[in-house]
């Protein structure tokens, strides 16, 4: 066979192969049929249950800042950031995280019907990172989440968080209680004790939304994410419900929340110190305050002498038998305290174990 016998025989191969071709992407084009499947299962039923009653409750929250036109005077309000919340109780009041709507000048919240409505503060406590708005909805109101309670939660149960992640609204993920009575430190410097660890992705926007149980119930409050790259890596932080229903009706009825406090000043630096020098544990009392509940149970703090040297005062080493080698094993026995508690405080002073019952103060949160 010759070159151009070869071409011709290429040329007729590849005339039927792309007949064959089209004939197969002819074929190709027709939809294919669709698979049965079998019934959801009940963990999926019952998670698009909690979903479709839960979400009405639910809020997307836009925090605004004025600006103010130099010349004219006008004043114009600007979007600053955006957050969730969710309905707390029938008269409109709506939780959220503090940090949401801290240095806000303004708020707006959106129904997931689309209705939106202007919102007012009622009160905030920085130390619990929560915060309260109330809004006026005419008509129809959506029912508040049913309230659970956190003290049961285990390690290995499934939570549901909803939110507005990335101003996606009402985006709902799924997870697991991690851990249980985790502390962080929030932008503020503020810590927060007591939280719930979770797997559920909770990225920016998911702030203040609810956390929920397999029951549908109201078990958190999310507000926070470990993360090196600002996004979700698997752990966030909600504050348990049942701080929730301590703080939030103390902000509505007060507009602020009194923790419970032994009216003593401390120091985090200090205290590690003279600690390490004393050889011994728990926390030193620098000053005790006039008129605190410290003073009135005969508490002492240190005093500095004449050469400059610090004499310590009383070391206080545990509450109602529970061990504080820390300011911060003090502050969470503390957070679960109620203004008006008699404690029982074993101190250290002058090397002698002594037993001191205090009556705790309010401070405010």
């Amino acid at each position: 066979m010759d070159i151009s016998s070869r071409g011709l025989g290429a040329a007729i191969f590849i005339l039927l192969a792309g007949l064959a071709t089209g004939e197969l992407r002819a074929a190709d084009v027709r939809p294919r049929a669709v698979a049965p499947r079998a019934e959801l299962g009940a963990e999926e039923r019952n998670t698009i249950d909690i979903i479709r009653r839960a979400s009405p409750a639910v809020v997307y929250i836009t925090t605004l800042r004025r600006l103010i036109n130099p010349w004219t005077r006008n004043v114009r309000e600007v979007p600053r950031g955006t957050g969730s919340g969710f309905l707390w109780d029938e008269q409109g009041h709506v939780v959220t995280n503090y940090h949401v709507i801290a240095n806000a000048q303004g708020a707006t919240l959106r129904l997931a019907d689309q209705r939106a409505y202007r919102a007012e503060l009622v009160g905030a406590s920085p130390a619990h990172d929560l915060a309260v708005l109330r809004v006026r909805i005419p008509g129809r109101k959506p029912a508040p989440i049913p309230l659970g309670t956190s003290r049961d939660l285990v390690v290995g149960q499934k939570v549901i968080a909803i939110g507005n992640p990335f101003g996606l609204d009402y985006t709902v993920t799924t997870g697991i209680v991690s851990a249980l009575d985790r502390s962080i430190t929030g932008d503020n410097d503020q810590t927060i004790h007591h939280l719930i660890q979770t797997d559920a992705a909770i990225n920016p926007g998911n702030s203040g939304g609810p956390l929920l149980d397999s029951a549908g119930r109201l078990v958190g409050v999310n507000t926070a994410i470990y993360s090196p790259s600002g996004a979700s890596a698997g752990i966030g932080f909600a504050i348990p419900a049942d701080v929730v229903n301590r703080v939030v009706p103390e902000l509505i009825a007060h507009g602020r929340y009194l923790s419970a406090s032994l009216g003593i000043v401390t120091s985090a630096q200090a205290n590690a110190a003279i600690m390490r020098q004393m050889g011994v544990k728990g926390v030193l009392i620098l000053e005790v305050e006039e008129g605190s509940a410290a003073a009135a149970a005969g508490l002492r703090g240190s005093r500095v002498r004449a050469d400059g040297a610090i004499v310590p005062g009383d070391v206080l080493q545990a509450v109602d038998g529970v061990e504080v080698g820390s300011l911060e094993a003090l502050a969470r026995l503390l957070d679960d305290k109620r203004i008006g508690d008699r404690v029982a405080l074993r101190i250290l002073r002058n090397g002698r174990p002594l037993q001191v019952t205090v009556a705790l103060e309010g401070r405010r949160g």
